[in-house]
């Protein structure tokens, strides 16, 4: 943050306390009383499950330079601290509006700064990094960080811009209409990439083409004189988002026609795949470190929205070969007993499940290849029919050995794949992560390849930690165990 508390007062346009001497500029921004730092601005924000009104004095005396609050409630503290605080009228459109004020700043004050934005139903975070590296090649990055894709993250993103940064990436999630358009509204962005379409949030929505409309949602918010949409030209909802679009439009994908298509994709399993580019600068080969062909349309969309800062081939040939998966996103884990874990624990829905079994069923090398699938989160009454779909999907394979479903649906997983044909012996369900922990510690052995998938409120990456707790990390026991052949 390199604003002081009066640029403040002006862009939410109220006055400072007479008493307030805070003249410096501002460390930051911050909604965690837990850790806000000193010469921070404390925004007290009331959520569904806490109210931050509450933490103000342990704020204020942790060192924060002063506190927003609402109006109304400022009577409620004691008369000492009265003078630290900054009334407003709603505190989250105030941090709010806080943050496109400050990312419109920035951006003016100095030619060709922009702001990438990335949506998606997969893939957009994998995107992000992607984009991120790709620009850090030449350009100052400042990318969103963890979760920070919501009303509240993106602001606090963006409160980290300095004059230090050439361009933004932000990622915006979403689970209901208008979310992203109010995303968009905050950090106007001038750059827009959109994955895919998917049936995730069904528990929100009425449809997958409900979900794709509040995805366009990023490109009609889409800001400046030159805008740019990056559309997924494999996938026929949003490539249909280009027809009502007027700013330049690239196109990215498998298909014939794509402006950044992949030819010559050759898995190279668990290592990544090598792809060859086309595009408007000709062909040019890459080496991509992630596993799953699903990564190489994610380098597509990368790349794409690459080109607009004129990033070379030389230079992405070696940013994208030297990335590596984030925690618990497409994480290979091996150990010395002769087993290997993806570790795949941040997220799952039905169209990334599917996705990461094919490079599970595709992966040579291995005696048995494991699911252990978590229930999906937030997909609606069409949930048992969706997790029989992904249990069927995965038995079809006839190469995964095992199929381990934990949690609620996902018992449905496991029915749907006994019913597509996987042998109920080479089944099991479990009710929490923890009991299906217990099971894996004692059945994986040497020669397997497990896929541990699932989102956060399944508390998948128990297992991967109940993994490495009773086993040892391969490189901490020196050269990589040989994997045997077969599939058994």
């Amino acid at each position: 943050m390199r604003w002081t508390l009066v640029e403040v007062a002006d862009a939410l346009g109220v006055s400072l306390p007479a008493a307030l001497d805070f003249r410096g500029r501002l460390a930051g921004v911050s909604i965690d009383s837990r850790t806000v730092g000193s010469g921070e601005l404390f925004v007290a924000i009331r959520g569904p499950r806490h109210d931050g009104h509450a933490f103000v004095s342990g704020a204020l005396a942790r060192g924060a330079a002063a506190a927003v609050v609402e109006g109304g409630r400022a009577g409620e503290f004691p008369a000492e601290l009265r003078g630290r605080l900054i009334p407003v009228e709603d505190t989250l459109r105030a941090l709010q509006q806080l943050a496109r004020k400050y990312c419109d700043s920035w951006r003016s004050a100095q030619r060709g700064r922009r702001v990438a934005a990335i949506t998606g139903s997969t893939g957009k975070t994998t995107t992000k990094e992607m984009l991120a590296v790709l620009l850090a090649t030449r350009l100052r990055v400042l990318k969103s960080e963890g979760n920070l894709n919501n009303e509240y993250g993106l602001p606090l993103t963006l409160f980290r811009l300095t004059d230090e940064h050439d361009a933004a990436v932000v990622e915006m999630g979403m689970s209901s209409r208008g979310e992203i358009a109010r995303l968009a509204g905050i950090a106007r962005p001038d750059l827009g990439v959109v994955t895919n379409v998917a049936p995730v949030h069904l528990e929100f929505f009425s449809s997958v083409d409900e979900i794709a409309l509040a995805k366009r949602e990023l490109i009609e918010g889409l800001q400046g004189a030159d805008p740019v949409a990056v559309l997924n030209a494999d996938d026929p909802r949003v490539r249909r988002f280009s027809e009502i679009f007027r700013g330049r439009v690239h196109s990215f994908g498998l298909a014939e026609g794509a402006e950044f298509q992949a030819a010559n994709i050759e898995s190279r399993g668990l290592e990544g795949s090598d792809f060859d580019l086309r595009s408007p600068r000709g062909r040019t080969h890459f080496q991509l470190a992630l596993a799953g062909g699903h990564n190489v349309v994610n380098a597509l969309a990368a790349l794409a929205a690459a080109s607009e800062w004129k990033i070379t081939p030389d230079e992405a040939q070696q940013a994208l070969a030297n990335l590596r998966p984030t925690a618990l996103r497409g994480e290979v884990l091996r150990f010395a007993q002769g087993f290997t874990v993806i570790n795949d624990c941040y997220n799952s829905n039905p169209i990334a499940l599917e996705r990461m079994t094919d490079l599970l069923s595709s992966t040579p090398g291995y005696a048995r290849r494991v699911l252990v699938a978590g229930a999906f989160r937030e997909i609606g009454p069409t949930s048992g029919e969706l997790h029989r779909a992904a249990g069927a999907y995965a038995a079809r394979t006839r190469a995964v050995d095992w199929i381990v479903g934990v949690d609620g649906d996902a018992k449905e997983l496991v029915e749907g794949a006994i019913a597509a044909g996987q042998a109920r012996e080479r089944t099991a369900f479990f009710d929490s992560s923890a009991q299906a922990a217990n099971f894996l510690t004692d059945f994986v052995r040497h020669g397997d390849l497990l896929l541990v998938k699932g989102s956060r409120g399944v508390h998948m990456e128990e297992i991967a930690a109940a993994l490495r707790e009773k086993f040892v990390a391969a490189d901490a026991a020196g050269p990589k165990p040989a994997e045997r052949g077969g599939a058994g």
